[in-house]
């Protein structure tokens, strides 16, 4: 039986493994995934993604299911409540800044139909295909994930630099950076 051939980043970790198999770099339009990846890339500024996948449910459960509507309304007493909640990062800012984007999210649902309507709208609702040779090659940002991230943080949105915006673009699979070699790559480009 031959070996499947993933990207290297996923290693041999069970989560890792299936969050790239299913996950990462698949089209998603669903408003209740990119809230929650919205919050889990901010959470994940600092540290490693294997860190958040293994609290996913954590914060699945301290987030109201990522629904954002509830989360929006979350107050001081909800920021103490997170704040003792050793299932997810317990950083302040990174807290507030998922309650205040969850109101920010609703600004651009209303604006725009859909929070996926306006992320999908950078790259005219097209994911772009990379067909990198290896890791090394992957970049941390580019001039979409600038602009992006410029974007946001005039709009108000913390936690979501130009790299966390590339990561959450590779997530939400707006761009599919999967390897050459990686069955999950696309053919026939």
């Amino acid at each position: 039986m031959t070996e499947i051939v993933r990207c290297d980043w996923c290693g041999t970790d069970p989560i890792y493994r299936q969050y790239h198999d299913t996950e990462w770099g698949v089209p998603c339009r669903d408003e209740v995934k990119l809230f929650e990846f919205l919050i889990l890339e901010g959470a994940q500024a600092g540290l490693s993604w294997i860190t958040i996948l293994r609290r996913r449910e954590n914060y699945r459960l301290a987030f109201a299911q990522f629904d954002v509507d509830r989360v929006a309304k979350f107050n001081d007493d909800d920021v103490a409540r997170l704040m003792q909640d050793s299932g997810i990062i317990r950083n302040r800012l990174k807290i507030e800044s998922a309650i205040s984007n969850a109101r920010l999210y609703q600004e651009i649902q209303r604006e725009y139909g859909s929070f996926s309507d306006f992320i999908w709208g950078y790259i005219d609702h097209v994911p772009m295909i990379n067909q990198w040779s290896g890791i090394e090659a992957i970049p941390a940002t580019t001039s979409m994930s600038d602009r992006i991230s410029k974007d946001m943080k005039k709009r108000g949105f913390r936690f979501f630099g130009s790299t966390i915006c590339y990561a959450y673009m590779q997530a939400m699979g707006m761009v599919n950076d999967h390897l050459k070699e990686c069955f999950k790559c696309p053919t026939g480009l």
